[in-house]
């Protein structure tokens, strides 16, 4: 026997439940999105690894350590995508879609980086992205934030917390690296290796330690927040206004940094405290330099990304996949000479019916084996059809989830009776 071949480390197969909370999660999160006009953006998984290198910013932990970079045939470096937001950038700016124009995008796919997979941290992921360019205003800021509660309250998902900050602008915050460089290296004996390493390269994500040894040093450190710019600092005044107007609640986190470098301004995460270390299942901000630093026109933008794999963890644990997409309608044969009538029929309900989902018994059984699937599939009735049904064209209801007796209609009479019992339940 052949020696079995397993999917990578960190690279997972959804299926079964996992796969039906994907499905719900996306479609639900697109549904909301369409109700605040976005529409949809297909993006490669491969892009040159300048992008990211020049976007997310070439001394952050992404592009160190935990890009799937490669040389292809023409020696070009291309990389796996490890995040969204630059190679929706860059089809932007490519397509002519950003200068002088509102754009309001989403999109969702694989993210790809190395490192050590754990729960809710995988070396394959998926995310949904949404971004804005053309906005410079708070008031879009505050519509994704009440876009995204609005989706956590549709997904039934509870005691999440928003927590928000403000970078600020470029030049107030290379002002505050400096000063808060020179609070570090005047505790440089408490910084652990990690933070050590960041220092020179990228301080302010010292700030963002999961080190609880760290906690007062950090918690004693100046605040960005302190050191904002004016215009900076009436944008996030007037951010807290919009959300106090919208009932939106939130913690104003000084400490919240964002991991990449494009992000100014506004910063915010959703955090939940049901998957331990992996506690952020949305984050997002203003990256209002990005699009020019990657070769476009200075162009506003803000948008979020949500991790799918951990909001499909919360919906699990909670409960609260809505199931959907199973057959109403188990079709249930016997005997040979009932097949071909039996997809004739199928067929028919699915043409004159089409919100009715109906499955037909393939493959033969037993009358009771097929009952057991029938009722495991979760269908509401199941048609019976014999070899004597045939001969009269006639079919038996068997009403699987209802205390009713089982009827026996004729194939004309089916449609409406269906259409009586479902369609005006769903």
């Amino acid at each position: 026997m052949s020696k079995q071949i397993n999917a990578i480390r960190g690279m997972n197969d959804l299926y079964g439940d996992q796969s039906q909370a994907f499905d719900y999660l996306v479609q639900t999160s697109e549904s909301v999105l369409k109700q605040y006009g976005f529409q949809s953006i297909r993006l490669p998984i491969v892009e040159k690894t300048e992008l990211f290198a020049r976007s997310i910013g070439e001394v952050t932990d992404i592009v160190e350590k935990e890009m799937y970079t490669f040389e292809d045939r023409n020696g070009d470096s291309l990389t796996l995508r490890p995040e969204g937001t630059a190679g929706c950038v860059r089809a932007v700016i490519q397509n002519g879609l950003a200068h002088n124009q509102i754009q309001k995008l989403y999109y969702t796919g694989p993210m790809f980086r190395h490192e050590r997979p754990q729960k809710g941290r995988y070396r394959q992921f998926n995310q949904f992205g949404v971004e804005v360019f053309g906005i410079e205003s708070v008031d879009i800021d505050a519509e994704l934030i009440a876009l995204s509660a609005r989706l956590w309250e549709k997904l039934g998902l509870q005691n999440l917390e928003l927590q928000i900050n403000s970078l600020g602008s470029q030049a107030a915050r290379q002002s505050y690296r400096e000063i808060l460089v020179a609070y570090l290296e005047d505790n440089k004996s408490q910084l652990d290796e990690d933070s050590l390493r960041r220092l020179e390269s990228n301080p302010l994500r010292i700030l963002d330690t999961k080190n609880p040894d760290m906690k007062a040093l950090v918690e004693a450190a100046p605040k960005l927040i302190d050191h904002l710019d004016e215009e900076s600092k009436q944008h996030y005044e007037d951010l807290k206004a919009h959300l106090d107007d919208l009932g939106v609640a939130y913690v104003e986190n000084p400490n919240l940094v964002r991991g990449l470098d494009y992000y100014n301004r506004t910063v915010f995460e959703w955090i939940t405290t049901e998957l331990g270390a992996q506690g952020t299942v949305c984050a997002g901000g203003r990256y209002d330099g990005l699009v020019e630093q990657i070769g476009g026109k200075s162009t506003p933008a803000v948008g979020f990304a949500m991790g799918i794999e951990r909001l499909m963890a919360l919906l699990m644990d909670n409960q609260l996949i809505h199931e959907d997409g199973g057959p109403d309608v188990y079709m249930v044969l016997a005997g040979d000479s009932t097949k071909r009538p039996g997809l004739i029929i199928s067929e028919q309900i699915r043409e004159n019916l089409p919100d009715i989902n109906v499955q037909m018994n393939c493959g033969g059984g037993s009358f009771k084996s097929q009952f057991k699937k029938a009722d495991k599939s979760g269908a509401r009735i199941a048609l019976v059809l014999g070899e004597d049904e045939v001969s009269q064209q006639q079919i038996a209801v068997k009403y699987l989830r209802e205390d009713r007796e089982q009827e026996m209609v004729s194939w004309d009479q089916l449609f409406s009776l269906l259409k009586t019992v479902l369609t005006q339940s769903k």
